[in-house]
């Protein structure tokens, strides 16, 4: 069974943050940098919520709020819900269905190592299948 940290030897362990602080406008800017879809937000006591395109879609652009005068503390994701790094994929993917998110920051020790999409968990859970369909036909045929 393939694992967070299985994902993250693969995708690297870059952690793109923000500050509840920074403003809506410059999370973004640097979302758009990055090509990434969500932030972790950081604090001096650690991961305090997660911002994302869904967050800024529903929350600035429905309301018609101003992005560069909202904090992204104002509207983060605050029910954080992660997972460590030994998680195998298929409790991800039930976590992300359950509560409709993309995103899932990964915990290790009280600290943020990593976080991974729904593309990365679908990705390797493809991957997963894939090779055991292979060992299938592999021992049907008779090669093992």
């Amino acid at each position: 069974m393939k694992t967070v940290r299985n994902i993250l030897s693969v995708k690297g362990d870059t952690i793109w943050s923000t500050s509840p602080e920074t403003s809506v406008y410059v999370a973004l800017q640097k979302m758009a940098r990055k090509n990434v879809g969500a932030l972790v937000v950081l604090d001096k006591t650690g991961l305090v919520g997660v911002f994302s395109e869904r967050d800024y879609a529903r929350k600035i652009i429905l309301k018609k709020r101003a992005s560069k005068e909202t904090l992204v503390g104002e509207i983060m994701t605050r029910e954080i819900v992660f997972v460590g790094p030994d998680e195998e994929m298929r409790k991800c993917m039930r976590l992300m269905s359950t509560h409709r998110f993309r995103h899932l920051p990964v915990v290790e020790h009280g600290h943020v190592i990593g976080i991974i999409s729904i593309g990365d968990v679908v990705q390797a859970i493809i991957c997963e299948q894939e090779s055991a369909i292979h060992e299938l036909e592999d021992y049907i045929i008779g090669r093992r």
